[in-house]
């Protein structure tokens, strides 16, 4: 039996949200000359839909007063932005402006010496979540992921299941001996209706989110001298951080 340990990328990684794509975003909007810039509040509303060029339609679907909203080459307009966003968003990760999150790094490096796969399933780009992989878990790690499946691979993007059952399939593995880590309501969504065990991280956007199928919620995964907090769930902790003795509880739940 091989077990696999599935990671979200952005707010799980790294909390890239706030300072990384958003920034991105409003940089992008103001390089291309567009009419409005996105606040935090409106981002935060945003996130609920899964993929950067998704979030751009929903908003000009809610503002069709902007002269973009019409255009009609929208579709190709919003690709070119996304485009562009993307490239000044990598730009940001390989500054090293995006630091990892408390623990990321140490439980990859615990479970894949204890032979579990690891592998990174999300909606963005898949450039700018390789950028983030590579910058939070460092290249001898990376050269050791089984996989990273991103963007547009799959029809439907979270909260549909659609990326996770993906990943599980190509990973070879089966649902029931893989745990996924995710950090939103619409990611949450897709690993229960995918029928996945999974860790909730909270970030910057997602402290206030719905998490009932959860098996655990924490701050973050912990480090020696930065312990997890526990808001939801059984404490699997092992000396306050999320290890790999905790996921193999998770599995046996």
């Amino acid at each position: 039996m091989t077990n696999a340990l599935i990671f979200d990328c952005d707010g799980v990684l790294a909390d890239t949200e706030l300072d990384g794509h958003l920034v991105a975003f409003n940089q992008t909007f103001e390089e291309l000359g567009f009419p409005f810039r996105w606040t935090a509040e409106e981002y935060s509303d945003l996130l609920k839909v899964g993929g950067g060029k998704e979030r751009m339609r929903h908003y000009l679907g809610q503002h069709p007063e902007l002269e973009l909203a019409s255009a009609p080459d929208l579709d190709e307009k919003v690709a070119e932005t996304h485009k562009r966003k993307s490239e000044i968003y990598v730009e940001l990760v390989e500054a090293g402006k995006l630091p990892g999150r408390p623990g990321v790094r140490r439980i990859i490096a615990e479970v894949l010496d204890a032979g579990w796969k690891v592998a990174v399933a999300s909606t963005s780009a898949e450039r700018s979540v390789r950028a983030v992989l590579r910058n939070v878990i460092g290249e001898d790690l990376y050269a050791r992921v089984s996989g990273v499946w991103a963007g547009d691979v799959v029809p439907a993007k979270k909260p549909a299941p659609d990326i996770y059952n993906l990943a599980v399939a190509e990973l070879g593995i089966d649902k029931a001996d893989a745990v996924v880590v995710e950090d939103s309501e619409s990611g949450a969504k897709a690993a229960a209706a995918a029928g996945i065990t999974h860790v909730v991280t909270l970030s910057h956007f997602t402290q206030n989110d719905p998490f009932p199928d959860a098996a655990i919620v924490v701050s973050h995964l912990g480090e020696a001298d930065n312990p997890a907090e526990v808001r939801a769930g059984d404490d699997v902790r092992s000396n306050g951080v999320i290890d790999r003795e905790s996921l193999t509880k998770l599995l046996a739940a």
